[in-house]
C-alpha cells in the first residue's frame, strides 16, 4: 500500500463519518478506529475531523413532564441516571453478528465499558458499536434490521 492509497482510504473514512474501518490484504492489515479524543493524522496529511461526541447522559425524574404522576413506589427513585448510546453513523442496525446468533445484549443485561452492543452496517462495512459505560441495559430503541440515522438513540444504559 502506498501513501496515495492510504490518503484515499482516510478521505473515504472522513467523508462517510465512519467510526471504524478495517482492511485486510495478503501482506497488510489496517484498522482505523475513532476513540474519545480526536485522531492524530500522520505528518503531511490533512487532520482528521474531531471524534464523534460521547453518548449523552440524561437525568430523568420518575415523574417526567407531560406524563401522569408516577406511582408512590416509583417516586422513591427520583433520579435515575441513564446514558443514551446514539448512532455515530447512518446505516442498518443489527443486534447480533448474524441472523442465527443471539443478540449482543438484551434488556436487563449488565455491560462493561468497550463491550459490543450492536453492529451498524454502512456501505457494506460492519461497524461495532461499543458501550462507553459500565451498567445495565434498560431500553433498546431500535428494532433489528432497521435503518438508523446519525445521532439516533440506540440504547439506554443505567450507569453503575
Amino acid at each position: 500500500m502506498d501513501f496515495d492509497e492510504l490518503r484515499q482510504i482516510l478521505e473515504l473514512i472522513r467523508e462517510h463519518e465512519l467510526t471504524e474501518f478495517e482492511l485486510e490484504r495478503e501482506d497488510l492489515k489496517l484498522r482505523v478506529k475513532k476513540a474519545g479524543a480526536p485522531l492524530m493524522a500522520p505528518p503531511l496529511m490533512p487532520a482528521m475531523p474531531p471524534a464523534l461526541p460521547a453518548p449523552t447522559v440524561v437525568s430523568t425524574p420518575a415523574a417526567a413532564a407531560g406524563r401522569e404522576a408516577a406511582a408512590p413506589a416509583a417516586t422513591e427513585e427520583t433520579d435515575i441516571e441513564l446514558a443514551i448510546v446514539k448512532s455515530p453513523i447512518v446505516g442498518t442496525f443489527y443486534r447480533s453478528p448474524d441472523p442465527t446468533a443471539p443478540s449482543f445484549v438484551e434488556v436487563g443485561d449488565s455491560v462493561k465499558k468497550s463491550q459490543v452492543l450492536c453492529i451498524i452496517e454502512a456501505m457494506k462495512l460492519m461497524n461495532e458499536i461499543d458501550s462507553e459505560f459500565d451498567g445495565e441495559i434498560v431500553k433498546v430503541y431500535v428494532e433489528n434490521g432497521q435503518p438508523v440515522q446519525y445521532g439516533e438513540r440506540l440504547f439506554a444504559i443505567r450507569r453503575k
